[in-house]
């Protein structure tokens, strides 16, 4: 292969855009709209789905970009792997990336104001608070605040507006069914940091892993993978022991339990991550993570639809 071949211009871009992490933000939203027309009763609208599904992809765009150019300018983020962005690799300049991701802040924001000329303010105060964590992610990351940052934006901020675009109003189902699936975003995050924690260290930078250490670490990623599973048992079972008020989740959302091997393949990648099978499983934890939590997530939209069906017969 001839390394000296200049780089399409399309495909610098295409790498600063990282769109391998686009499922984390996208499947929130296509549950949260899910929700609204199975459990929220909403006439499905196509065209503001369409555009909610864009916005989060715009925005959750800008944010890695962002985020790509504090860590490049910090030194975070040198050398160069299989999913470093386009100023690692040298091809654009980490001005290019801040101009781009601002360009895309505006373009989310405004597709932002558009639906909320459709739906009302509670969509404006979700996308006010969404696109300042957005922006300020950064600054939450250094700061052992990226965890929660990723936990509310590509997880019950992105399924909560979902539902409120096709039903107009506010509801917490859409906020506290999401939990198990944002609980596996951090968990994304959390793999990350956890192979950087001493690294970060170094440049001073505090993030979860790093105040936890390598064996607390490996207690809360077991946490986050298993506990998403916990909290789904709950909320099914636990409002029909206890006639609780809180709206039950239907038995179909049992199928996420299809997922349970994946489940302890990654248990199994981080508890050998001293002596791994492989040498990259470790150092990939977070792309088998995000996997994961794409499969968990279509599974949970899959349980939606399920009891749709079984519940017209």
């Amino acid at each position: 292969m001839d390394n000296s071949r200049p780089v399409p211009l399309l495909k610098k871009w295409i790498i600063a855009f990282r769109p391998w992490a686009l499922p984390a933000s996208t499947m929130p939203v296509v549950f949260g709209a899910s929700l609204a027309v199975v459990i929220g009763k909403a006439h499905f609208s196509l065209g503001p789905f369409l555009l909610a599904l864009v916005g989060m992809i715009v925005l959750h765009t800008a944010a890695n970009m962002l985020s790509d150019v504090f860590d490049f300018r910090r030194g975070l983020d040198r050398d160069i792997t299989p999913v470093s962005g386009a100023i690692v690799r040298g091809w654009l300049s980490a001005r290019q990336v801040a101009a781009g991701s601002a360009f895309l802040f505006l373009i989310g924001s405004a597709i932002g104001l558009y639906l909320v000329s459709l739906t009302g303010r509670t969509l404006l105060v979700i996308g006010a608070l969404g696109l300042s964590v957005g922006v300020f992610y950064t600054v939450l990351k250094y700061h052992a605040l990226g965890d929660l940052a990723v936990f509310l934006n590509f997880g019950l901020l992105g399924s909560l507006g979902a539902w409120v675009v096709q039903t107009r109003r506010f509801s917490w189902i859409p906020v506290i069914w999401t939990v198990p699936m944002a609980i596996l975003v951090a968990a994304i995050l959390h793999a990350n940091n956890w192979r950087d924690s001493i690294s970060d260290r170094e440049r001073r930078v505090t993030t979860v892993a790093s105040l936890l250490g390598d064996r607390g670490s490996l207690f809360y990623y077991e946490f986050l993978i298993f506990g998403s599973m916990a909290i789904i048992a709950g909320l099914i079972f636990l409002p029909r022991l206890f006639s609780s008020r809180l709206v039950a989740m239907p038995l179909t959302f049992l199928v996420v339990l299809l997922a349970l091997p994946r489940a302890l393949s990654l248990w199994g990648r981080a508890r050998r991550r001293h002596t791994p099978r492989q040498p990259m499983d470790f150092l990939i934890l977070d792309g088998a993570t995000a996997n994961y939590n794409l499969v968990f997530g279509l599974l949970c939209t899959a349980a939606v639809w399920l009891n749709f069906v079984v519940s017209k017969r």
